[in-house]
């Protein structure tokens, strides 16, 4: 089996990693002198794994339809880990409004998708951020900045200059899943690889750290839809 993986290099990073993107990409975070032979090498070692990986039938299934739901009304969609029902009306803000259900305003019917994603990354900036900020803090670890960003097959990522994002997709699960995602990432400061020692972090932090990996393989796919 041909192996094509693409190779992020810094200078700041000590050990060579490997890790498997939800789009089935295959991408080894080296060090800047690492030379490419050793990288084969490693990649190599773990060809088995990797093959696994891409191969994962539940974290990689294709979707038998075109992502998304109809914004109509009645429809739902999730939020914090429960759906919620569209509702198209007047709102008093003339914007997309939430009280136990969806308000879209008929003005912006046309554009529903749109301002529904729009109020999703709004709510995901106003209730994730505070939270990474709270977490870094009793982890005792600082970070360079903290962004809601538009990634469809990343939860969140820690960058080689200590920045952490987060999906805004996020916004969607429960908040144990979100805070697992934010002790995730931010462990990373902290232990740059997988080891042990990184899951003892996390564990210890986000103790619902299992059940939350199993929410994300099981509805993945829901989040990762716009809207």
């Amino acid at each position: 089996m041909d192996l094509h993986y693409r190779i992020l290099r810094s200078p700041k990073r000590k050990k060579l990693s490997i890790s498997v993107e939800r789009d089935r990409t295959i991408v080894v975070h080296a060090p800047e002198a690492t030379p490419e032979e050793a990288i084969r090498r490693v990649v190599d070692s773990k060809r088995q794994w990797l093959f696994e990986k891409v191969h994962h039938s539940q974290k990689y299934q294709d979707r038998p339809h075109a992502p998304g739901k109809e914004v109509v009304n009645g429809e739902s969609v999730p939020y914090l880990g429960r759906e919620y029902r569209i509702e198209i009306t007047e709102t008093t803000s003339g914007g997309v409004e939430f009280s136990r259900r969806f308000l879209i305003p008929v003005a912006q019917q046309a554009k529903r998708r749109k301002v529904l994603k729009e109020w999703y990354i709004n709510r995901a900036t106003e209730t994730i951020l505070p939270r990474v900020r709270r977490h870094a803090s009793e982890l005792g670890v600082n970070f360079g900045d903290a962004k809601i960003v538009d990634n469809r097959y990343r939860w969140g990522s820690c960058t080689v200059k200590d920045n952490v994002n987060f999906n805004w997709r996020l916004i969607k699960a429960p908040m144990f899943v979100i805070d697992y995602v934010i002790v995730h990432e931010l462990a990373h400061l902290m232990e740059a690889n997988h080891t042990p020692r990184f899951w003892n972090i996390v564990r210890a932090k986000a103790p619902s750290t299992e059940r939350a990996k199993t929410w994300l393989k099981e509805h993945g796919q829901i989040l990762e839809e716009e809207v």
